[in-house]
C-alpha cells in the first residue's frame, strides 16, 4: 500500500497540526486511537483536542457501544478543513466565470479538455514503462501527492481503493464538475484497459474524500 505519510511530510509541525493532518487523512477517530497514534495517554490527547475544540477546528460526538463509558469520536469542523486550502480558489473561480461569460460554454469546455489532455500526456509519460496495476497505482499516488491531493491506495480482496484525502481544486470542481469527469477519464486511461475504475466517494457531493474502486475486468 502506498500512503500519504503525514508524519514524514510535516515533521517539525506542532502536535496540533499533526493531529489535524491525521484527522484529515483518516476521518472521524476515537480519542484512544489518536492517543495511540501519537504515543500519548488518552488524557494527554484530550488536552490537545480540547484546545482545538475551543478554536473550533475539531468537533466531537459520543458513541455508546455496549456497557461502559461512551467513546468520544473526533473529526474536523468546516474551519478545520479550511486549514488545508483550495489552491488559488478565488482566482480560479473568477477565471472560469469570466471565460464562460465572455467566450461561452464551448470555450470553457475547450479549456478543460486542453487541461485534460495535458495531464494525460504527463501521467502517461510517467507510467510508460509500467504494466502492473500496483506499480501504476504507486506512481499515480506519488504524482497526486506532489499535486496536493494527499493520495494513497489500499489493496482489498478483489479490488483496489485509490483515495484522495484532499482536493486542491475543490472550488473549481464545484463550480465546474467537468474537472471531475476529466480526472476520472484520465485515471481510466492511465490505469489501463484491463481494469474498471469507478468513483465511489466524492468530495463535492459531501464526502470527506474522493475514492475510486479499481477492479480487474477479469474479476467482474
Amino acid at each position: 500500500m502506498e500512503n500519504y505519510n503525514y508524519t514524514d511530510h510535516h515533521k517539525g509541525n506542532s502536535m496540533h497540526e499533526q493531529i489535524l493532518m491525521f484527522l484529515k487523512m483518516r476521518g472521524t477517530q476515537p480519542v484512544s486511537v489518536i492517543a495511540k497514534e501519537f504515543g500519548m495517554t488518552s488524557e494527554g490527547a484530550r488536552l490537545h483536542l480540547l484546545k482545538m475544540i475551543n478554536e473550533e477546528l475539531v468537533k466531537t460526538e459520543h458513541l455508546s457501544i455496549g456497557v461502559g463509558r461512551p467513546a468520544t469520536l473526533c473529526s474536523l469542523t468546516e474551519k478545520g478543513h479550511a486549514r488545508f486550502p483550495d489552491s488559488h480558489a478565488e482566482l480560479t473561480t473568477q477565471l472560469l466565470t469570466s471565460i464562460k461569460a465572455l467566450l461561452g460554454e464551448e470555450a470553457l469546455k475547450k479549456v478543460i479538455l486542453a487541461r485534460e489532455k495535458n495531464i494525460l500526456t504527463r501521467y502517461t509519460e510517467a507510467m510508460k514503462n509500467l504494466s502492473d496495476v500496483e506499480d501504476k497505482l504507486t506512481r499515480l499516488t506519488e504524482i497526486r501527492i506532489r499535486e496536493g491531493y494527499m493520495a494513497e491506495w489500499q489493496k482489498g480482496q478483489s479490488s483496489y481503493l485509490f483515495i484522495e484525502n484532499h482536493c486542491p481544486i475543490c472550488t473549481a470542481a464545484a463550480a465546474c464538475p467537468e474537472f471531475c469527469h476529466s480526472e476520472l477519464k484520465n485515471f481510466r486511461q492511465v490505469l489501463g484497459k484491463d481494469v474498471q475504475v469507478e468513483r465511489n466517494d466524492h468530495i463535492i457531493k459531501g464526502a470527506r474524500r474522493c475514492a475510486y474502486i479499481i477492479t480487474a475486468k477479469s474479476e467482474l
